[in-house]
């Protein structure tokens, strides 16, 4: 030791097993703090900007975080299957719900870039490892193209995933296969692409025919796509059971043979009075015009006599009394809240405005969906209104405000109120509102996780692999018209949106009912419309209001009628419009309709001087028609106007786009 040094005194063995103990605690400690400060940092989501997402993607110290970056990443690359695999190296770890999602997806990558060996070793590998998740369905699907036995297992274990229903289409050659796989269909998606056909191949095939029981189900999927007419081919004179029964008779009613379905619903009622298809077909009897079902009504069994859609039927021509009695017994059931409207509509187009103030004000309110209630209390405020009640139709249109600013209504009692109205200037029409994403809030951690991470294909995989009824309850119907709005199924998606606003209770549920209203104001095409509308001078939210009720943000459909696209035009307007014939296939581009449209809509507006409610009614009914019904009432008061417009469909339809527009004008939320 050199002679100035100082000794260093060694640490003695006793005290060395407590340095460590302590050292472990310390690190165990930051650990935990650590892991601590990252739960509390935001998860990233959508919303998320692709930088930070990058920053995570490479620097984040917890591997769940970085996966989730490259999850969020992955739907922002564009179809670019090389930098999908790159994204998704070495993020298939763990027992985690994700990790089956990144093997799916790194295999489609490998098929996209036709390196099939890599494909099948993920799709094996996923298989294996998570064979009770939804992935795992895509996984049997690929794989049984050459292991017949794996589409079996794809059909028993996961029977309503869409890689099920697409196996059961393609299910063959033998005809016992075929018709098997129609018999899936018929059960869990009839209204998957091309099971309508392999319904009726089935129906017809001479050799493995269906048994009876076997072809109650296959009329009853075909009567569910409106096929009365293949659906009772189908039956052969075979009986069908209460739920083909109830379709048939809907299938019928939608194709104009209403006195057939009559006798169908009465059959059915008087069948099996106490089950809850007797309690449908008894509504849908009620809601037919005319003495004959009056006399179907008065067939049924004595249980049924006293129901609320009976009495309602009942209670349409005679005295307020009759209305009012029903309204007290039955202020819940939708009968009583179509009876008081049509009893109110009815005296209001007569100028009786005390005996609409008194339908009016019956104590149902409460009992109204939202979809419901702001018609309820705008009439009600204009009948106070036209007794000279000023002050008080004043405050019921304030609460109109105050609870239910969207729609049509909304739109009225602004105008009424002096606090706003549409803009058909394209200068001061706001732009349309870009979708925005909003936690799902469904209440399944999995769901939320994949919603979150923008993976709307696999959140509605994952909802419709637990499922096995259609949705009923308003925030059932929410929640799956979101999620098949985001895998870009409109048509049904809104549909539901709007079944839901039809069954959630005004004044409950406000958080839902707001998160509904988003729903409803959020338009689809956003860039095609933006382009049409600039170059033809029309507001763009204009040309989404007529589109949300033409198509429903839908391209590729078509009306009865012959009418295309997103905003359903007739091949001969179109044709004018663009100067030369014009094919399906063109109508059906959204920028191609959007273009066409917004020019039909800014002739229409000329035509009409600008007047909204005139131009609303002749994109539907045609100006020829519109021209006939034009009276002073139009100036005075148009919602009177509009109620007695002849033409059912018309009057709808101008409610609806002229609502439509208000609230992608607006964008307003139902108050709490």
């Amino acid at each position: 030791m050199p002679k100035n040094a100082k000794a260093v005194p060694l640490l003695p063995l006793a005290r060395l097993p407590l340095l460590l103990a302590l050292t472990c605690l310390g690190s165990g400690a930051a650990l935990v703090g650590g892991r601590a400060l990252l739960n509390q940092l935001p998860a990233p989501d959508p919303n998320t900007p692709t930088a930070h997402l990058e920053r995570l993607s490479r620097l984040s110290p917890d591997p769940a975080r970085r996966r989730e970056a490259n999850l969020l990443l992955l739907g922002r690359q564009g179809e670019d299957p090389a930098r999908a695999r790159q994204l998704l190296r070495g993020q298939g770890w763990g027992r985690d719900g994700l990790a089956a999602l990144v093997l799916k997806r790194d295999a489609l990558a490998a098929e996209a870039l036709a390196d099939r060996e890599a494909a099948q070793q993920r799709w094996r590998q996923l298989l294996r490892r998570f064979p009770q998740t939804p992935a795992a369905a895509d996984a049997l699907y690929v794989l049984g193209r050459d292991q017949p036995r794996l589409r079996q297992e794809l059909l028993q274990r996961f029977a309503a995933h869409p890689a099920a229903l697409a196996a059961a289409v393609e299910a063959g050659p033998a005809p016992e296969t075929r018709r098997d796989g129609a018999l899936h269909l018929a059960r869990h998606g009839v209204r998957w692409p091309g099971a309508a056909a392999r319904l009726r191949q089935a129906c017809r095939q001479p050799t493995a025919a269906p048994t009876p029981q076997q072809r109650d189900q296959l009329a009853g999927g075909l009567a569910q796509l409106g096929d009365a007419e293949a659906a009772l081919a189908c039956l052969n004179g075979s009986q069908p059971g209460l739920d083909t029964q109830l379709a048939l008779a809907k299938a019928l009613l939608s194709g104009g043979s209403a006195q057939q379905a009559q006798g169908r619903l009465l059959q059915l009622a008087r069948s099996a009075p106490g089950s809850p298809q007797a309690r449908e077909a008894v509504a849908l009897l009620s809601e037919q015009p005319g003495p004959s079902s009056l006399q179907a009504l008065a067939a049924l069994p004595a249980s049924l006599q006293n129901t609320a859609p009976v009495q309602a039927r009942r209670a349409l021509d005679p005295g307020t009394e009759a209305v009012l009695a029903v309204l007290k017994r039955w202020p819940a059931d939708p009968a009583s809240w179509e009876l008081q409207w049509q009893r109110a509509r009815r005296a209001l187009l007569e100028r009786q405005w005390a005996t609409a103030e008194a339908l009016l004000s019956a104590p149902i309110d409460h009992a109204l969906p939202v979809g419901l209630a702001g018609r309820q209390r705008f009439w009600l405020g204009f009948s106070q209104w036209q007794q000279g009640q000023r002050s008080e139709a004043k405050s019921t249109w304030t609460r109109l405000l105050q609870r239910h600013p969207e729609g049509y209504y909304g739109w009225r009692a602004a105008v009424r109120l002096g606090q706003g109205d549409l803009s058909l200037d394209p200068r001061r029409s706001p732009a349309l509102l870009l979708p925005n994403w909003q936690p799902l809030a469904s209440g399944d951690p999995a769901l939320d996780r994949l919603w979150r991470l923008d993976q709307p294909l696999e959140a509605w995989e994952h909802w419709r692999t637990g499922r096995a009824l259609p949705p009923r309850a308003p925030r059932e119907l929410l929640l799956e018209g979101r999620l098949r709005r985001a895998v870009g199924d409109h048509w049904i998606g809104l549909g539901q949106l709007e079944q839901a606003s039809l069954r959630l209770p005004a004044g409950q549920s406000c958080g839902l009912a707001q998160q509904l209203e988003r729903s409803l104001q959020t338009p689809s095409f956003v860039a095609e419309l933006e382009r049409a509308a600039t170059a033809s001078a029309v507001p763009a939210t204009l040309l989404a209001a007529v589109a949300k009720q033409e198509s429903r943000f839908s391209p590729g459909v078509s009306s009865s009628a012959g009418a295309v696209g997103l905003l359903q035009l007739m091949p001969d307007t179109a044709a004018e419009l663009a100067g030369g014939p014009l094919g399906p296939e063109a109508l059906r581009d959204p920028s191609r309709n959007a273009q066409l449209g917004a020019r039909y809509l800014k002739q229409l507006l000329g035509q009409w001087q600008g007047n909204p409610v005139l131009m609303a009614a002749s994109y539907n009914a045609g100006p020829g028609a519109v021209a006939g019904w034009v009276n002073p009432q139009l100036q005075q008061d148009p919602e009177l106007w509009i109620e007695a417009i002849p033409y059912p469909e018309t009057r709808l339809y101008v409610k609806k786009v002229l609502g439509n527009l208000w609230s992608f004008q607006q964008r307003p939320t139902p108050g709490c």
